[in-house]
């Protein structure tokens, strides 16, 4: 069991998932090392997070075993975090946090962000994670997500203007 569940006292799943991953900030932490970024200064970009912020919420999924942190550079230390299994198990509730955040968060014309793609035939998958071609609900290990050129350009603008800011210390 994770060390940080304050819930020990309850058998509901849902009440002890919420007590480690039940923050707008894990979230996006977690999306972001899905997509790739694994180090301090990218994941703060991306998700806006202040530095404090950002540093008590990795060491908090280190803790818990979501991600496990490793030295990517010497001189100076610097880290890049990277998931766990538990932490890779986690990916199914993100699919189900975009699915519902692109049917009931935008407004209607507004491009996807991702599209999620069928290695196996190629095609584009429905939000709840189906292939239209091959009739089957795809494992994660068969899904390539390609995030959209608008969805890239504003990652890029969040990118940018992070850099533009004064230099922020890595935990």
């Amino acid at each position: 069991m994770p060390k940080s569940n304050e819930l020990g006292d309850t058998l509901c799943p849902v009440a002890r998932s919420t007590a480690i991953v039940g923050d707008r900030w894990t979230i996006l932490i977690l999306r972001e090392l899905f997509m790739g970024c694994c180090r301090f200064d990218d994941l703060q970009a991306q998700t806006g997070a202040t530095a404090q912020m950002l540093a008590a919420r990795l060491k908090r999924l280190q803790a818990d075993g979501l991600i496990e942190r490793r030295v990517y550079s010497r001189r100076p230390v610097r880290h890049e975090y990277l998931l766990t299994r538990m932490g890779r198990e986690f990916y199914p509730v993100l699919l189900a946090f975009r699915a519902w955040g692109e049917k009931w968060c935008k407004s209607a014309g507004e491009p996807l962000a991702v599209r999620m793609m069928h290695r196996k035939c190629g095609r584009e998958l429905s939000l709840d994670g189906a292939c239209p071609a091959c009739h089957e609900v795809v494992a994660r290990s068969d899904m390539d997500g390609r995030p959209t050129p608008e969805y890239l350009d504003e990652r890029r603008r969040r990118r940018e203007s992070f850099r533009a800011q004064p230099r922020r210390a890595e935990s």
